[in-house]
């Protein structure tokens, strides 16, 4: 990220291509002015996507079309092609190709990630069944980029109006309880700060952290882990300066609008933390993975079968993914400007 003011450069994998992936990255840049904030490279296949405008009957807009990253207009939305081979769309439903290609997208758009010729990416949604294979063995792409750079992950929900972490990310709700540690807990706080430090620019952001059982255990009554894990994990954030809270029991936090007085929220468990997130922004809001040395957003739906190819799918999401982690690189790119030559205190 070393192209001082320049725009951008925002990869995009293609995600289930039987899904409303293609659909919403088609209908995000059919506006031209998404070019004055980045220069989009997707990956992908242009025999594919014009497939797709076919289905849509969107006539007046393609992409650039191009061989490498290196290639792409900075004045044009671009497709990088992925894949020659001719293949059939089966819009709306689940199959070994949905999952081979997006995994195809996928690994082209990290490998270009780990080699700086983008600045950020940009997921489509996955159909987390249909991918699994040798090269990919992960419950989503948190913890697929988790593997391949360098941190720690944490995922991050975020609009307009609200922040929310979850401690533990795609695990079965019978192994919450016993994969939380007080350490895991404290090493999300810490990221979790940093990031709204480094990647949001709050300046000692405030965090409300939830309890895992019903009224946060109830003093012990109905749990141990708030005392035993959550409670030591939320000191141990304090003493080294995080302005972290609670444990708050997640039902009352919400349903009183207490969330509104914080600058994120760490929750538990995922649907601890996304059933509220989207309830409240469904349609607005977005995945970021925080902690990595690198910028991913995505949407935060899913391939939405069940209307793909119809001309139903919302894009306002994946837009609002795109103009993250634009926002984001920005921000690094501040940051590492203003750390690159500090002052040197004399004694």
């Amino acid at each position: 990220m070393s192209r001082g003011s320049s725009k951008p450069r925002i990869g995009i994998s293609v995600g289930d291509i039987n899904g409303v992936g293609l659909e919403v990255i088609i209908k995000t840049f059919i506006d031209s002015r998404m070019q004055d904030f980045c220069v989009p490279i997707v990956y992908g296949s242009s025999k594919l996507s014009t497939a797709y405008r076919k289905v849509l009957e969107i006539n007046d807009f393609s992409f650039n079309v191009i061989k490498s990253a290196d290639e792409a207009n900075a004045k044009k939305a671009n497709i990088m092609e992925c894949w020659q081979e001719e293949v059939e769309l089966k819009l709306g439903e689940s199959n070994q190709d949905g999952g081979t290609y997006a995994l195809r997208s996928l690994e082209a758009a990290t490998n270009d990630l780990k080699a700086g010729k983008i600045d950020a990416l940009v997921t489509a949604p996955i159909n987390k069944e249909n991918i699994q294979s040798d090269q990919f063995n992960f419950p989503g792409h948190t913890e697929y980029l988790d593997e391949n750079f360098e941190g720690k992950s944490l995922m991050l929900m975020v609009n307009d109006t609200i922040k929310i972490g979850v401690a533990t990310n795609h695990i079965p709700v019978s192994s919450i309880a016993n994969t939380l540690t007080a350490d895991m807990i404290f090493t999300k706080l810490k990221i979790l700060n940093k990031s709204l430090t480094q990647d949001f620019c709050i300046n000692g952001p405030r965090i409300a952290v939830l309890g895992l059982n019903p009224h946060a255990g109830d003093n012990g009554l109905l749990g141990k882990e708030e005392e035993n894990m959550i409670i030591p994990a939320i000191n141990n954030a304090k003493s080294i300066g995080i302005n972290a809270f609670g444990p708050y029991p997640a039902d009352g936090f919400f349903g009183s609008g207490a969330f509104t007085k914080f600058d994120a929220v760490l929750a538990m468990y995922h649907d601890q933390g996304l059933i509220p997130f989207k309830s409240l922004s469904f349609g607005e809001g977005v995945n970021y993975t925080a902690g990595l040395s690198i910028i991913r957003t995505s949407p935060d739906h899913g391939v939405a079968y069940d209307i793909a190819g119809q001309n139903k799918a919302d894009e306002n999401s994946f837009r609002k993914a795109v103009y993250l982690a634009c926002d984001i690189v920005k921000h690094r790119r501040l940051s590492e400007e203003i750390n690159e030559n500090p002052l040197v205190v004399k004694k």
